[in-house]
């Protein structure tokens, strides 16, 4: 399968597009700086087809010939940890790369629906299958919405997938995987899927390892009965202390 991946110069979107190599797939790429990203690696360019750019300056026919014959999206953008980063243009780069790749995958007409999978946040939501949240916590939730623009992103990403896409088009289907507290490590070990946090984000976060994070979003990518479970649905990830499904080595 031919996989794109958006936000590939992060550090999960680049443990992604290992992980999707390690499997065999072939990776179209959007990266910042080829020099950099390539530094000490040996891929094939028959498996690896990078293309240095914004993602939001292409055209819409551009974007178009980017999602040709891919099978998955797989969107890992954020914004930079800087105060340009945070506050400046474009304050809205997830929900309008999801927009915008959306669109191209429609006016392409698939003949099965393509797999786009987001990487969100656990500080987002789910209403309706969350756990109620506390007075406190609404509030801190508040203040994040509206003072802190890529926190108003993630939620407006993932709402517009839930919205505009929702569970019945037949050229998209949608996961959106939320992570807890990022944190680097180097090897798959067992982690747990949830439907819904078992634990604040806000007051008492728990760790997600970005690896595992790639490797969850490269399963749903490729593997058929696990985009079947969670299609459609917003899973919670955390490295495993115990309970619910368990996935890794």
């Amino acid at each position: 399968m031919k996989v794109l991946v958006v936000g590939a110069s992060g550090a999960t979107g680049r443990l992604l597009v290992d992980q999707l190599l390690n499997r065999g797939h072939t990776v179209r790429a959007v990266i910042r700086d080829r020099e950099g990203f390539l530094q000490g690696r040996t891929d094939s360019e028959e498996d690896l087809d990078l293309r240095e750019a914004s993602l939001l300056e292409y055209s819409d026919r551009e974007m178009e010939a980017l999602v040709e014959d891919c099978g998955a999206v797989a969107s890992c953008l954020g914004h930079r940890l800087s105060f340009r980063g945070l506050y400046g243009p474009p304050r809205r780069l997830v929900t309008d790369a999801v927009r915008r790749l959306c669109g191209a995958l429609a006016k392409r007409a698939p003949d099965s629906p393509v797999r786009f999978v987001l990487m969100n946040t656990t500080g987002n939501r789910h209403h309706g299958v969350d756990r109620p949240v506390s007075m406190a916590e609404r509030g801190v939730l508040f203040l994040l919405r509206h003072l802190l623009p890529p926190h108003a992103d993630n939620e407006e990403a993932a709402e517009w997938l839930r919205s505009q896409i929702g569970s019945s088009d037949s050229r998209v289907e949608w996961v959106v995987v939320r992570p807890d507290g990022l944190i680097d490590e180097e090897v798959v070990t067992d982690y747990e899927i949830v439907e819904a946090p078992s634990r604040s984000a806000i007051f008492d976060s728990g760790k997600t390892s970005r690896i595992h994070v790639a490797d969850f979003m490269a399963r749903l990518a490729t593997e058929g009965d696990l985009w079947e479970r969670w299609r459609g649905r917003m899973p919670v990830i955390y490295n495993r202390e115990g309970g619910s499904d368990s996935l890794g080595t």
